[in-house]
């Protein structure tokens, strides 16, 4: 009964019995966890700029409102190639000594989820106009602006990234809007943030498939209510893929992103270029910002190449001549074996 009498004894065995269980249950199986997990083969590591964006992006609040996290349900299916896994997350390590790394997966999910946006939209142009006024590229975005991440000078110093931002959003500053080092680093971080592939017997698949997901498959993959070519809606591609530089109506945005409406490579004839443009991305006119490589990056196959050109080749008033799957199949393939053939 002294043991229970002698306050020493009981703190000191109540401190041993709290730092062997912390050891056991905690400490070691986390280490013995690390030591057995590792990074994708084909993840690149975070550069140091893309690091100091992910302060950035804790810092601003941004996971809050979005998640990194493609769950293995069909409704996610949108965000990713496939549904996430623990190895996405192998490679993320303590912010320092006293920190542990926030793994920014999220809970909720106001703004889309990020886990694979530096495919869907790498773009340094459109992240930088998005950030400093996210309706001046997404109309509907409830998104709000981070204009304390940008400067406005008289005539940028040389190694400045002006954006151009429309007249509209511009708000009278009379001066060149220009990225902060800050803004660069929280935009190279989602760049960064990429999934990816996995050999197809090892990759999970996507669970619950929608009502229409499963009356496509019992149609051969068509779609009943479509009567397109393939089965694929060219509007709600087009949506996805297209729509936030090149805008709804067509007419993208002056000095950013250039029209799809009325534009002479849309409605050319030959359709070799517009779908060059859509797979490898184009770097053509001074006056707009580099467009990416869409189509590659997001893995389109012909068919969905061809529901978004004749979608936008027949809408805005444009009238060129509908596009075949079978000759974007063609184009593609000879794309592929001459990646030097795009005109100029």
């Amino acid at each position: 009964m002294d043991f229970f009498n002698d306050h020493r004894k009981l703190f000191l065995a109540a401190t041993a019995l709290f730092l062997a269980l912390t050891l056991g249950v905690a400490i070691l199986p986390a280490i013995n966890n690390q030591n057995n997990n590792s990074p994708l083969p084909n993840a690149e590591p975070m550069s140091a700029e893309a690091i100091a964006g992910k302060a950035v992006y804790v810092a601003n609040g941004c996971v809050a409102c979005h998640t990194q996290q493609v769950r293995n349900v069909a409704m996610d299916e949108v965000w990713g190639a496939r549904p996430s896994v623990a190895a996405d997350y192998a490679d993320l390590h303590r912010t320092d000594f006293w920190r542990n790394t926030a793994t920014v997966m999220g809970t909720e999910r106001t703004g889309p989820d990020l886990a694979n946006i530096g495919n869907r939209q790498p773009s340094l142009e459109w992240h930088l106009l998005h950030l400093y006024q996210p309706r001046a590229v997404v109309g509907q975005s409830i998104m709000p602006a981070y204009p304390w991440l940008f400067e406005t000078k008289a005539e940028p110093e040389p190694g400045d990234v002006q954006i151009n931002v429309p007249d509209a959003f511009a708000g009278g500053s009379g001066g060149k809007i220009v990225a902060t080092p800050e803004a660069l680093q929280l935009v190279a971080y989602l760049q960064s943030l990429k999934q990816v592939p996995l050999v197809d017997s090892l990759a999970p698949e996507f669970l619950y498939p929608t009502a229409d997901a499963v009356a496509k498959s019992s149609t051969g993959g068509k779609d009943p209510s479509n009567p397109g070519e393939a089965g694929l809606d060219g509007a709600a591609l087009y949506a996805t893929n297209c729509q936030s530089c090149h805008q709804a109506n067509g007419e993208g945005l002056k000095g950013a992103f250039p029209p799809l409406k009325g534009s002479p490579i849309v409605l050319d004839e030959n359709p070799q270029l517009l779908i060059d443009v859509v797979m490898n991305g184009y770097d053509a006119r001074e006056e707009y910002a580099v467009m990416p490589a869409v189509g590659a990056n997001n893995g389109l196959k012909p068919e969905a190449v061809a529901a978004i050109i004749n979608h936008e080749r027949k809408s805005w008033g444009n009238d060129a001549r509908q596009v075949p799957v079978a000759e974007v199949k063609k184009i593609m393939e000879f794309l592929k074996n001459n990646p030097n053939v795009q005109s100029k």
